[in-house]
């Protein structure tokens, strides 16, 4: 299908959309506020362009097929969460999981196609080398920019064992790469515990923020004084699954009062998350959280509640940025809408899904220092650069820049 056919019912499509959103009828046009007013106005633009496409267009243009891909732009250009589900996706939304098994990645949508937020350490994504960044341009030959979010997630998942293809492009990386993975049934590690500085420093790794693994942080944090721990390390790096609930939790464990965070949208009203002292475990020893461009969500929560209450240092990347609470709305033809109806905000009322976390002491991750273009064609097998492989031995950077800051801590 030509793009102009595309960008035309696009245009078309919202008339769908707003029909939806605002109800068009006779009667509530003429009782319409001045917001709706101008969106009733722009259905007389949008009927007009229709009546010119019907007439005067090329050629008569697949409306069933071009406009379900319309309406997944429309509802993507107003956040990487929202979706549209064609009758026959909803049916399989509803159904189920593609299956139990996974290959280890955190997806969101950027720039139009599925983007790696963050990948499990030791997981099939992980051992193929992907990244926090990469962008995903298909699926098993499917192209992402034509699959919803919510598809993409369920076309990620299967049964064990079986089989994902992937196309990748990576930073400053113009030629995508193949990428075969087998699914693997998921298994998340418990929470990572070492000590440093002859125990004076409990290091705390959660990869993801469920009910279980916040569990285990609040047994290892009320067992420090028994362990002679005096500082606490946070380490939500890529750490971008779970619950905001369960973060809210974790953050109320560092704090005996203050806003943990907030949320609010146009037909959700402002809810105010605060901490209780009885729920707070650890409220004076030093905290430093260290977070990259893979932290989101729940992780992005708890290190904003951390910062903005002053509680603890945050070391290393500026976070990804998402944290909506998303609606289902399903349409009378079997479709459906997934929507962002609130949105999470810090203490200081920055809203996490759009300007995400970024931390006091900026230290960049090792994956970006050997990050090269490859559009040198004349460069042969030895002397292209790896840029693909991890390193096998490296130095954190972030969280030698962590333990420093926290060893300069009074306790």
């Amino acid at each position: 299908m030509p793009k102009i056919t595309k960008i035309l019912l696009l245009v078309v499509s919202v008339v769908l959309v707003l029909t939806v959103f605002l109800g068009v009828n006779s009667s509530g046009v003429s009782a319409a506020s001045e917001p709706q007013d101008g969106a009733y106005r722009q259905i007389n633009v949008y009927s007009e362009v229709l009546r010119h496409i019907q007439t005067d267009y090329v050629e008569e243009p697949n409306i069933n097929a071009v406009t379900n891909g319309a309406l997944r732009g429309l509802l993507e250009s107003l956040d990487a969460d929202s979706s549209y589900l064609t009758p026959e996706d909803y049916r399989t939304y509803k159904a189920g999981k593609g299956g139990k098994a996974q290959v280890g990645i955190n997806v969101s949508k950027r720039y139009g196609y599925a983007t790696v937020v963050s990948v499990v350490p030791g997981s099939p994504a992980d051992k193929a080398n992907l990244n926090d960044g990469d962008i995903i341009e298909a699926i098993n030959g499917q192209d992402t920019r034509d699959i919803s979010l919510a598809m993409i997630q369920l076309l990620l998942e299967g049964q064990p064992g079986t089989e994902l293809t992937v196309s990748v492009v990576r930073p400053r990386k113009a030629t995508p790469e193949k990428i075969s993975m087998t699914r693997v049934a998921s298994v998340l590690p418990p929470v990572a515990e070492t000590m440093y500085e002859n125990s004076s420093i409990l290091y705390l790794k959660p990869g993801v923020l469920d009910h279980e693994h916040v569990q285990q942080v609040e047994a290892k944090l009320k067992a420090m004084p028994k362990a002679g721990n005096k500082k606490v390390l946070l380490d939500l790096r890529d750490v971008a699954a779970g619950d905001m609930g369960e973060a809210t939790r974790l953050a109320n464990f560092f704090l005996k009062s203050g806003t943990i965070a907030m949320l609010e949208g146009q037909k959700v009203e402002k809810q105010t998350f605060t901490a209780e002292a009885s729920k707070a475990i650890n409220a004076t020893s030093p905290v430093v959280v260290l977070v990259n461009r893979g932290t989101a969500g729940p992780g992005e929560l708890v290190a904003a509640a951390l910062l903005d209450n002053k509680r603890a240092d945050l070391v290393g990347e500026k976070t990804f940025g998402e944290g909506a609470q998303q609606k289902t709305f399903e349409l009378p033809d079997g479709a459906a809408l997934i929507l962002s109806v609130a949105k999470y905000e810090s203490p200081s009322g920055k809203k996490i899904q759009d300007e995400g976390v970024t931390p006091g002491v900026l230290v960049a991750s090792n994956t970006d220092d050997g990050a090269v273009a490859d559009d040198d064609d004349s460069a042969t097998p030895d002397t292209q650069p790896a840029t693909t492989q991890k390193p096998g031995v490296s130095v954190d950077e972030q969280l030698t820049k962590a333990l420093d800051l926290l060893k300069s801590k009074a306790a």
